[in-house]
C-alpha cells in the first residue's frame, strides 16, 4: 500500500483516471481536488505505483468512528484482486468505523460483502443511477423569472438544508453540509428577500449533491436553471458535471434525461459499512 503524496505523481494519477472515464468518475473528481488545494483534506492510497491495480481516495487522518458523513472513501480498480487485497490492508480503513465507500463497479459491493462476512460486520447497500453531462456548453442559456437572483448558499443556511436533506437531520450530517458550504461550490436561487428557493451542493468528488426545490416553488423549472447554470461552472472549472440519482427518484431522472445528462449503465453504490455505529 502506498499514499501518493508527491504533485508530480498526482497529476500523472490525474491523466490515467481521466482515460478511464467514466468509471472513474468520483475517484477522479477526488484527486482533482487534491490537486487543486485539497479544501476537504483527502488522501490517495494505492496498491502499486504506477502500475496500479486499484486505487482509493479518502479522508486523511482521524475522523470520529460513527462520522460516516466525512468518512468516504471512493475506489476505482482495474483487478478486482488488487483492490480486494489494498482493502485488507492493515491501515487502509478502519473497519471498526461507520464508513461509505463508493465505487461504479460490480466488484466494489462484493468485495465489501465478502470481508463483511469475514469479519462479521453489517454492511447498507444503496444503489444511484449516475447521470454525466458530455458537454454542458450546449446547454440551453437558463432565463431567471424577474424578481430572482442567482447567488451561493452559506454556512448560514446549513439547518436549512440539514433539514431538507434526504439523508440529514442529525448533527453529524449538519457538520458535513456545513464543510461543503465552506469548501466547495454551490449554487441557488433566492427570491427577492434573499431567501434560497432551489439549490445544489457539490461534494469532496466532485459530484453534483442535494439539489432541492422547496415544495412551494416546484414546477417552476428552478432545478433546471441551477442544475445548467452548475454544470457551466463546473465545465469551467474543468470538472466533469456528474451526479447520482436515486433509482425512484424518477422526476429528477427525468429533469437530467430532458437538460441531455447520459445515464451511465450499471449502477453506482454506496456502502454503508458497520451501519450500527451510524450516530452512536
Amino acid at each position: 500500500m502506498l499514499i501518493l503524496t508527491c504533485p508530480a505523481q498526482l497529476q500523472r494519477l490525474e491523466g490515467a483516471l481521466r482515460r478511464s472515464l467514466p468509471l472513474t468518475l468520483p475517484v477522479y473528481g477526488a484527486v482533482m481536488n487534491i490537486n487543486r488545494g485539497n479544501p476537504a483534506g483527502l488522501e490517495v492510497v494505492v496498491d502499486a505505483w504506477p502500475e496500479f491495480g486499484a486505487v482509493l481516495a479518502r479522508r486523511r487522518g482521524e475522523v470520529p468512528l460513527d462520522d460516516c458523513y466525512r468518512n468516504t472513501s471512493a475506489v476505482f480498480y482495474r483487478d478486482v484482486g488488487a483492490y480486494r487485497a489494498l482493502l485488507e490492508t492493515p491501515g487502509c480503513l478502519r473497519w471498526d468505523a461507520a464508513f461509505h465507500i463508493i465505487g461504479l463497479q460490480d466488484g466494489v459491493p462484493a468485495v465489501s460483502e465478502a470481508i463483511a462476512r469475514a469479519k462479521g460486520i453489517e454492511l447498507d447497500i444503496s444503489h444511484y443511477y449516475t447521470y454525466l453531462h458530455p458537454n454542458p456548453s450546449t446547454m440551453p442559456e437558463p432565463r431567471l423569472d424577474p424578481g430572482l437572483r442567482v447567488g451561493s448558499l452559506t454556512p448560514a443556511h446549513v439547518d436549512l438544508l440539514n433539514k431538507t436533506w434526504p439523508y440529514g437531520g442529525t448533527a453529524r450530517s449538519r457538520q458535513y453540509l456545513e464543510e461543503l458550504l465552506r469548501l466547495f461550490p454551490s449554487l441557488c436561487l433566492r427570491d427577492g428577500a434573499g431567501q434560497p428557493l432551489s439549490w445544489a451542493l457539490t461534494d469532496p468528488f466532485g459530484a453534483g449533491t442535494h439539489g432541492y426545490t422547496l415544495p412551494a416553488h416546484r414546477r417552476s423549472g428552478y432545478m433546471c436553471t441551477v442544475l445548467g447554470l452548475a454544470a457551466r461552472r463546473a465545465q469551467a472549472r474543468g470538472f466533469p458535471t456528474f451526479g447520482f440519482t436515486a433509482t425512484g427518484n424518477r422526476p429528477m431522472q427525468r429533469l437530467q434525461e430532458e437538460m441531455g445528462h447520459q445515464r451511465l449503465p450499471g449502477l453506482c453504490c454506496y456502502i454503508l459499512h458497520n451501519p450500527n455505529l451510524k450516530g452512536a
